[in-house]
């Protein structure tokens, strides 16, 4: 009779790299989520039919008719939301960004947040308004 060859196989499972990613990847998201949400009420300028309007993958930045600059609903300088809009671009370097400034807002105010990001070498920039 031949002998029958067991094998020890070892069948447990590494969980330790598991759990390294999906701390990471809850970091991500930790940090990200809170961004992407517009915090502040703006009376948003009319344009045509087919307004922009973001999406859910854009960071928002709000100007209201005072000219304060809002990343979410902190309040915050200009250059600090360029330098934050930064350090999001290192993980994702498709990021699109929407501004969103209060009809009655100074031009200037939503111009030269545009033109800091645009600087800052950002492509994708839009201005969100609502349909008319």
């Amino acid at each position: 009779m031949s002998k029958l060859r067991r094998r020890n196989s070892d069948a447990s499972i590494q969980l330790t790299p598991m759990i390294d990613v999906m701390t990471v990847l809850l970091a991500v998201f930790m940090v990200t989520t809170p961004m992407m949400t517009t915090g502040i009420d703006l009376n948003l300028p009319r344009a045509g039919a087919s307004a922009m309007t973001g999406n859910d993958h854009a960071i928002q930045i709000s100007v209201d008719k005072a000219g304060n600059y809002y990343l979410s609903e902190m309040k915050l300088s200009r250059d600090e939301i360029v330098t934050r809009a930064i350090a999001m671009r290192g993980e994702n370097p498709q990021l699109t960004i929407m501004i969103s400034g209060d009809a009655s807002a100074d031009y200037g105010a939503v111009m030269s947040m545009m033109g800091k990001l645009k600087d800052a070498g950002f492509q994708k920039v839009g201005l969100r308004t609502q349909p008319e």
